[in-house]
């Protein structure tokens, strides 16, 4: 069971059950105590009453004046009470006439105490000294049962109405107990590395969870700081390489208008030529990224049915494909109107078909499909390429993460970094998965139905991204 407060109501609705349960059977002794008691004071009333009628001089009588006396003081109480003279160490001298020639049980050495008796059940039965006598006052606990079966059956419907209540208030008291909990989870769900500024609230007390709260809004501080410096730090690295970089290709050129060089030299030139062009394109998409982190981005959405936009781009795709010995096919279905910028989606579907050509053999085919769910733009492309185990399909999106297996292995690693968070700016998902068709690798991306955006000028674009994952 993974609910905290599921757990808590249920350790709630349990103690405070076996409380009361536990309260009841104390109840229910006490109570039966109680009543015996009763009945035991009833018995010693009617021995007072015997004695008063057998009078001072009960030493003297017989069993016939013993049993005339009793009756006459007993009849009214017949019903009630069964009677017994007996004369020490020896006969009975007087036995009620309902107990119908039947004995009273006898305890020896106890003089109050439960037996039974044929015909009527349990009973309660007091044995009393009255000189050389022992009278013996049984009554019947026939009532005192009913009342503790009473008492029982009540205290189990208690118990089990408690039992339902106590776990209803408990799911309440344990929500409301965890509110301040869930409200940290939800405030930490939300922050990420690009929205550190955002604080979980903390009341004005002091409790643990308040003091949690603070603790944890001192280390998302402590975080926001670290990431500050680190985004500052790639930002201004990557501005200040550009320059010399600018330089070092101009000197390089030169020296090949310049001319005079053996061929070698001049494959080495064209070599770090190359090489150059590599180091800055890294160089813009580091840039962008610490861009896309400090929100310094902001993409000028359109809203309108992208499947114009898809035909023309399948066109270019397909070009690419075919110089690299590769089918393209695309399947675009269905209507609807998105949100969307463009030339930044453009660039999102030209890194995923770069990647596939990458991983793509010679003959296979990169297939693209597009539909509108209720809620989303989904578009997918799929290669036919030897696939990422499902334990490295997340980690592809992290940054300078290149798989081996690539035809082309000049990648930076990059390019499904900027794809999600050119995503992220559309307030999309993006996600690889299995091949549909055995083999290879299929990456989605969702665009929300309902996103929307201000619309601001947006950056310039980027160089087309050909790197692989």
């Amino acid at each position: 069971m993974r609910s905290l407060g599921v757990r808590l109501a249920l350790l709630y609705a349990f103690v405070s059950t076996a409380t009361l349960a536990v309260l009841f059977v104390a109840g229910y002794y006490l109570l039966n105590q109680h009543l015996v008691s009763g009945v035991d004071l009833l018995n010693k009333a009617e021995f007072e009453q015997v004695r008063a009628g057998l009078g001072p001089d009960f030493a003297a009588l017989n069993a016939d004046q013993i049993g005339e006396r009793i009756r006459r003081t007993t009849d009214a109480g017949s019903v009630l009470f069964f009677i017994e003279v007996h004369e020490k160490g020896g006969g009975v001298l007087f036995s009620s006439s309902n107990l119908n020639g039947r004995r009273l049980p006898d305890v020896p050495g106890e003089r109050e105490f439960n037996g039974r008796l044929d015909g009527v059940g349990e009973l309660r039965v007091g044995e009393f000294v009255l000189g050389s006598k022992d009278v013996m006052i049984g009554t019947s606990l026939g009532q005192v049962r009913k009342v503790m079966d009473g008492y029982a059956e009540i205290s189990l419907v208690l118990v089990c109405f408690m039992l339902v209540v106590s776990i209803i208030s408990g799911l309440v008291l344990s929500r409301i107990a965890l509110r301040p909990v869930r409200l940290i989870q939800e405030t930490a769900n939300h922050i990420r590395s690009d929205n550190l500024s955002e604080r979980i609230p903390v009341a004005d007390v002091q409790d643990e969870i308040s003091n949690l709260a603070r603790l944890l809004n001192s280390m998302f501080d402590r975080l926001e700081s670290s990431f500050n410096q680190v985004r500052r730090f790639t930002a201004e690295a990557s501005h200040e390489l550009k320059t010399p970089l600018s330089l070092v290709r101009l000197q390089a050129e030169k020296l090949l208008v310049e001319g005079g060089l053996t061929p070698a030299q001049e494959e080495a030139v064209q070599l770090q030529l190359e090489e150059i062009a590599r180091l800055k394109q890294i160089i813009e998409e580091l840039l962008f990224l610490s861009r896309v982190e400090a929100q310094a981005v902001t993409p000028q959405f359109v809203a309108e049915d992208p499947t114009k936009f898809l035909k023309t781009f399948t066109q270019d795709a397909r070009v690419l494909a075919e110089d690299r010995g590769v089918k393209f096919s695309e399947v675009i279905s269905g209507v609807g109107r998105v949100a969307y910028d463009p030339k930044w989606i453009r660039q999102v579907l030209l890194n995923l078909v770069a990647n596939a050509l990458k991983y793509s053999p010679r003959g296979g085919t990169i297939a693209l499909t597009a539909e509108f769910t209720v809620d989303s733009w989904r578009v997918a492309i799929e290669d036919d390429g030897p696939g990422v185990p499902p334990e490295q399909r997340e980690r592809i999106f992290e940054r300078f993460v290149r798989l081996e297996g690539a035809q082309d292995e000049k990648g930076s690693g990059l390019g499904l970094a900027i794809s999600r968070s050119i995503l992220g700016l559309h307030h999309g998902v993006i996600r690889a998965e299995g091949s549909t068709r055995g083999t290879g690798l299929r990456v989605v991306f969702e665009i929300p139905i309902a996103a929307t955006a201000a619309a601001e000028p947006a950056l310039p674009p980027l160089a087309t991204v050909t790197t692989s994952p």
